[in-house]
């Protein structure tokens, strides 16, 4: 979970660590309190927050939900007008060196908790485990070209493109591209409200 990431979102370090603190001090946590949630080592969210190191976008990820927030909300600041435009070139874009690339497509909209994005996974990429993020959340994917390994806490579903799903975020869900092409699909994600994060559980068949 330490190690160097490629973050391209237009914002320096230091302005990232600087709202990721200011996220963490208006909840009332620690950075003690803020790794012990994340499952991010103390001496990483400090190094973050000081804008020392660029995280992944599995730690960035993680620190989000442990705020009760998305990575978005980190990146970009909320919409005042009821329409916004997003060209290409002002999308936020997170680049992570193990081959895969998060472009987030929705504005961050006041207190609402979403977040619609386009990946990319390049051959053979494992984008890795999500946490699983506030009970009431829930997560909706669209496969657009290649093949996609979903996995709902451990259980694995092949998607191929034009393949849809539906999960609720409340669960561990991670991400894989087992084929020899590329892998791009759009999810769109709605937020529940902060909490424990009670684990979800596989339905049974039947």
């Amino acid at each position: 979970m330490e190690g160097e990431g490629v973050l391209s979102s237009g914002l320096s370090m230091a302005e990232l660590g600087l709202r990721i603190r200011t996220e963490r001090r208006a909840r009332g946590l620690t950075v003690e309190r803020l790794a012990a949630l994340s499952g991010i080592s103390r001496s990483m969210v400090s190094e973050v927050e000081r804008g020392a190191k660029t995280p992944t976008v599995l730690v960035l990820d993680r620190l989000a939900t442990a705020l009760g927030t998305s990575i978005a909300r980190l990146l970009d600041e909320p919409a005042h007008s009821a329409m916004r435009v997003l060209r290409h070139a002002e999308q936020r874009v997170l680049r992570d060196p193990s081959g895969w690339e998060r472009r987030v497509l929705s504005p961050v909209l006041g207190d609402v908790e979403f977040e619609f994005m386009r990946t990319s996974l390049g051959p053979g990429v494992d984008a890795g485990e999500f946490a699983p993020h506030a009970p009431g959340s829930r997560e909706y994917l669209a496969v657009e070209r290649g093949s996609l390994r979903l996995t709902i806490n451990g259980r694995p579903y092949e998607l191929a493109a034009g393949d849809s799903a539906y999960y609720p975020g409340d669960c561990r869900h991670a991400f894989a591209n087992d084929g020899a092409d590329d892998c791009v699909y759009y999810l769109a994600m709605e937020l529940g409200g902060a909490g424990q994060h009670d684990p979800w559980k596989e339905p049974s068949d039947g």
